[in-house]
């Protein structure tokens, strides 16, 4: 089981709290560093200092890091063009020296696009679903010949199909919980399937649509893997699960129903369940970022136990 470090920049952190993050990410053994592509806080967070750009900030710590993995959870389709986004993507992928992952989603918070002017198109699905053909038809695009792409929405003619990334396959996450047209988008394009906060139940039925739509699709269920992405609130004691829940603004009993939350024994169960379903890989949500000590502890009594 990989644990991943995912981030919500948007509720307030500047880079410099994101990169201390990263770093912490990477030395305590954590796979990843994830992080949410959004521009507007959600909920009481007050959002200060302001918004931090995903890709901007992702090719700053390709810099500044040397092992973990690096991506989004999830690029939203509405924010950028399909082959603008294709550049940006094997650029920070060169940066880092192949170590970027592209979670791509529809793009969903309205309201953030009303704030900074960003269209927010009615058909949205149908659009990734075009923007997923067009980023990665660009990477894997021969050297040397161009890309065409005629679409509803996109229509791209002569397209160079450069930079290509470092990596030869750029790793495609595609999530949700749709249960018809999701499941069949990710068994065309997706390399990880993630389902976010979602119960061990909710998980095991909508892996199931997504191993049979990889099935019907030609690839065999085991193509892809299975995440999930649960929000993280662990303790020593009791005393300590509660005030880190307060610290987030949530409510331990709540956090133990819908995420992992609780002592390291009753986290580590907790995803022996999700395990048991299929799932390889969690990413921990973590909202205060500014408690290394959390990191500290998880990675000492959580990860070590599931190595």
């Amino acid at each position: 089981m990989d644990l991943r470090i995912f981030t919500e920049p948007q509720q307030g952190a500047t880079y410099d709290t994101l990169l201390t993050v990263a770093k912490a990410t990477e030395d305590l053994g954590f796979d990843a560093f994830f992080r949410s592509d959004h521009y507007l806080p959600m909920g009481s967070a007050g959002g200060l200092p302001g918004p931090t750009d995903a890709w901007i900030t992702l090719a700053g710590l390709a810099r500044e890091t040397k092992r973990i993995r690096l991506g989004t959870l999830m690029t939203a389709g509405t924010f950028r063009l399909p082959g603008v986004l294709a550049i940006q993507v094997a650029q920070v992928d060169q940066m880092s020296g192949g170590r970027v992952e592209l979670g791509l989603g529809a793009g969903w918070f309205e309201e953030e696009h009303r704030a900074y002017g960003i269209p927010f198109p009615k058909e949205k699905f149908a659009r990734l679903e075009e923007q997923l053909a067009i980023v990665t038809g660009l990477w894997a695009t021969e050297v040397g010949k161009s890309f065409d792409f005629h679409g509803t929405y996109y229509d791209l003619t002569d397209a160079p199909a450069l930079p290509k990334p470092a990596q030869k396959k750029v790793p495609v996450l595609i999530g949700g919980h749709g249960a018809t047209r999701t499941p069949r988008l990710a068994a065309r394009y997706a390399d990880e399937f993630n389902i976010p906060f979602a119960s061990v139940e909710d998980s095991e039925r909508q892996f199931a649509r997504v191993r049979a739509a990889a099935e019907e699709a030609g690839r065999g269920a085991d193509a892809l893997t299975y995440s999930n992405a649960l929000v993280v609130c662990v303790g020593r004691n009791d005393q300590e699960v509660a005030r880190r829940a307060a610290a987030i603004g949530r409510e331990v009993d709540e956090l133990k129903a819908n995420g992992l939350a609780g002592s390291p024994a009753e986290v580590v169960d907790k995803i022996g369940r999700y395990a048991g379903i299929g799932s390889r890989r969690i990413y921990l949500q973590v909202l205060d970022l500014d408690d290394l000590d959390h990191l500290e502890l998880i990675s000492a009594q959580v990860q070590s136990q599931l190595s």
